[in-house]
């Protein structure tokens, strides 16, 4: 069972109340290099944004989500990469030492952000809105590594995918929304 003991190293609490929270633009995150990345910056895209570990048997899906992204990038398609330690440990390191592993073995060019908790009291509060938006099978609890959000390009989280499914089992969803 997962512990929601907050990681010594976590990022800093996004900016964004879930509750008053009406769409994805009204958070304000931390970047992979410590920079704060405001998700209005993503206004009118269509966004995937999926929790990630680079230690976990899903980690090969980031070929997968590499390849949507350079598929549809150019037609406003982003994926937000938030690394999460909750899951077994399976993303250890400093958020420079992934972003260098993500890099190195997948090429990855989309943005990833800061690790941060998406599950108990220190659940960031992007993520506290994400799963009031999109409940799963487990409830609103994420369950694993790999948890997938599709958001539309009005802000709305309009599908929650789960770990086993793959970034090539979502092309077709990413392309209704383009």
């Amino acid at each position: 069972m997962t512990q929601d003991t907050p990681a010594a190293d976590s990022a800093p609490e996004t900016i964004g109340s879930a509750a008053a929270a009406t769409t994805i633009y009204d958070f304000t995150v931390t970047a992979q290099d410590g920079s704060r990345k405001s998700l209005a910056d993503y206004r009118g895209k269509v966004l995937l944004v999926v929790n990630t570990a680079t230690g976990c048997g899903f980690t090969p899906q980031y070929e997968g989500l590499e390849a949507l992204y350079r598929k549809y990038k150019d037609q406003g398609f982003e994926i937000l990469d938030f690394p999460c330690n909750q899951f077994a440990g399976q993303a250890p390191g400093t958020d420079e030492e992934i972003h260098e592993f993500c890099v190195g073995r997948f090429a990855m060019t989309f943005p990833q952000f800061s690790k941060i908790n998406v599950n108990g009291k220190e659940a960031d509060p992007l993520y506290a809105w994400l799963k009031s938006q999109q409940g799963g099978v487990a409830g609103s609890r994420i369950k694993w590594n790999f948890t997938k959000f599709l958001i539309d390009r009005a802000g709305h989280a309009v599908s929650r995918f789960a770990s086993q499914t793959t970034p090539e089992e979502l092309d077709g969803n990413v392309a209704a929304l383009l």
